[in-house]
């Protein structure tokens, strides 16, 4: 993937192989995938494959399967990825005004974390059956323009109840496209530096929305204009999505050998049928699935608790303004961004596992400052140490998820996986507002600790990583 940010661009040079091997490729779980041994001399051509490799060009020296990504695509993930933190960073620096705007309390706000999860969860079985029958450019079309219409009907300032019923849509759409995004990235060769390229641009949006958010609504515009912004977004990506993928499943077919092409229809029938049909059922009895939704459930719930609370919290602990305060949620926000550039690499590096153990460790430590520290700039500054260790944490378990998964199951998988973690999303975020409705939004505290408890745990009963995977 040619990222803009240049963190994830790895191409290599073709080892000599001692013997050559066949090539075949396949497709499953709607991705290109290679399998080979190849002698030095018979690198893919433009001619033959998609001129843009990620990872070690097509060659793997030990066996490994890698997947072919074309440079078109990348602007439209990275786009797609930004537009997705452009719009789930924005309730937190939203919701002081939002529950002035409507005559409403912690508790009742937090129902737009509950829909939002909702259309998460039920995207899950879905985004096989929309990309089995509309195909990628298409599915990704179809939930960006939900998203939009439910952005357009937020701008005109509804009812709280449709305003949402409208986060419904958001979430739903979004798990769409971005279920696609990870599994997409999931099966390269460098797939943490992917994941966290893919994931950083999620951040640069969820980076800058706080602020733009904050100083649209302290300059007296109303609360819902911001949400002109995300809807130029999607419709733009609604553009960018069907032209990067437009001839996406013819490219698969042509690049099928001929045996492979002349048993597609009848693969093609089983692949829509009964292997789509209990797809789902095989990934929720996976031990990888169900560690890895527990470990996704706890991260987002903090993720999402921190960028939805963090900022009541310091205007009722530590007496700040609103108007000001906001923008510490970018601080939080810039924090994941450059956690997912500065640190996948590394941390890859380090060992997948052990890193990512250091840094829910660490992000515990930090969040227990901004608990216990009666300070607004010290808790501004642990904030966004809390945030720069989280942000690589979601590339490198996904890496980890997809390389323990079996490739059969990966798209329903991680599909389940992130339906989870967004549920974690709702529910976290959701009882911290029901707590502190009695108990203050100091709460949101010993919840993130005994979140990261829960990863923590969830992480260290994942099966060893093979050196063969």
């Amino acid at each position: 993937m040619s990222y803009t940010a240049g963190s994830c661009t790895e191409l290599d040079q073709l080892p000599p192989a001692l013997s050559p091997a066949v090539v075949q490729d396949r497709t499953e779980g709607g991705v290109l995938v290679a399998t080979k041994n190849e002698p030095h001399g018979s690198q893919f051509t433009a001619h033959n494959r998609q001129p843009l490799r990620l990872g070690n060009d097509n060659h793997d020296p030990e066996g490994r399967e890698s997947v072919s990504f074309a440079e078109n695509e990348a602007p439209s993930l990275l786009f797609d990825d930004f537009g997705g933190g452009l719009n789930d960073s924005a309730p937190g620096a939203l919701i002081p005004y939002i529950e002035k705007e409507y005559g409403i309390g912690y508790a009742v706000v937090s129902l737009i974390f509950v829909t939002n999860a909702l259309g998460f969860i039920l995207a899950a079985p879905c985004t096989h059956v929309l990309e089995a029958r509309l195909g990628r450019a298409w599915t990704y079309s179809l939930s960006l323009l939900m998203v939009a219409i439910a952005h357009a009907a937020i701008i005109a300032k509804p009812p709280f109840a449709v305003v949402v019923s409208c986060f419904f849509f958001i979430g739903f759409g979004l798990a769409v496209s971005l279920a696609l995004n990870n599994v997409f990235c999931a099966n390269l060769v460098n797939n943490t530096a992917a994941l966290g390229g893919l994931h950083g641009a999620y951040g640069v949006g969820g980076t800058i929305s706080p602020l733009i958010a904050t100083a649209i609504s302290a300059s007296g515009i109303p609360w819902s204009i911001f949400y002109v912004i995300p809807l130029a977004v999607g419709l733009i990506n609604i553009v960018f999505s069907v032209w990067s993928f437009r001839d996406y499943e013819k490219d698969l077919s042509v690049h099928q050998p001929p045996t492979a092409r002349q048993v597609s229809p009848q693969h093609s029938a089983q692949s829509t049928g009964a292997h789509r049909d209990h797809a789902l059922k095989k990934a929720i009895k996976n031990r990888v699935t169900l560690l890895g939704a527990l470990f996704i459930f706890a991260y987002q719930g903090a993720e999402v608790s921190i960028s939805g609370w963090a900022v009541s919290f310091l205007v009722a602990y530590r007496g700040g303004e609103i108007a000001k305060v906001g923008y510490i949620s970018t601080g939080f926000w810039a924090g994941i961004s450059l956690g997912r550039f500065l640190l996948s690499h590394p941390a890859q590096k380090l060992g997948r596992k052990v890193s990512t153990a250091g840094l829910i460790a660490g992000s515990a430590f930090f969040q227990l400052l901004v608990w216990l520290v009666p300070n607004i700039v010290g808790d501004a500054i642990a904030l966004a140490i809390v945030g720069l260790l989280l942000g690589p944490i979601y590339p490198c378990a996904t890496a980890v998820f997809a390389t323990l998964l079996p490739r059969g199951i990966q798209l329903s998988s991680l599909g389940f996986v992130s339906a989870m973690g967004s549920s974690g999303g709702a529910v976290a975020p959701f009882f911290t507002g029901l707590l502190a409705q009695n108990l203050g939004t100091v709460v949101l505290h010993p919840i993130c600790i005994m979140l990261y408890a829960v990863m923590l745990v969830s992480w260290v009963f994942l099966p060893k990583i093979r050196k063969e995977d």
